[in-house]
């Protein structure tokens, strides 16, 4: 079956709180392409961490350790870098850590609703 417009869960936007770090390089809105954006987003891993941010956010934004995700941290540390440097999300350095979150407006403002495919579509479970 597939998604409708009815079938959109919320995507949650958190604030920005104040004095954040820098964010790491990363495509200006303008010029996010969208083959790199579908490209970041073909792995159904990425595709995974980006639903996750966008449905499930408890804060503005998240360490890789808060996915729970079972891979090694070279993997991830890959994953999260494509996801940025594609535009999908933005990172931060806090001290040791980096932190992610959804560029929800930029990408709004250019592919409108695809953030809603995202958020709608559904991981296969495994039989």
């Amino acid at each position: 079956m597939s998604a409708t417009a009815h079938d959109v869960p919320a995507i949650k936007v958190m604030p920005e709180p104040e004095d954040l770090p820098e964010p790491l390089p990363e495509p200006a809105a303008e010029e996010l392409r969208l083959e790199a954006v579908l490209g970041a987003l073909s792995d159904p891993l990425r595709l995974t961490i980006v639903r996750k941010l966008l449905l499930e956010s408890e804060a503005f934004d998240h360490s890789c350790g808060w996915f729970g995700l079972d891979r090694p941290k070279s993997s991830l540390t890959h994953h999260f870098k494509a996801l940025r440097e594609a535009g999908v999300t933005r990172q931060r350095q806090y001290g040791l850590e980096r932190r992610s979150h959804v560029r929800v407006t930029d990408l709004e403002a250019r592919f409108p609703g695809l953030l809603g495919l995202v958020a709608a579509w559904a991981p296969e479970t495994p039989s």
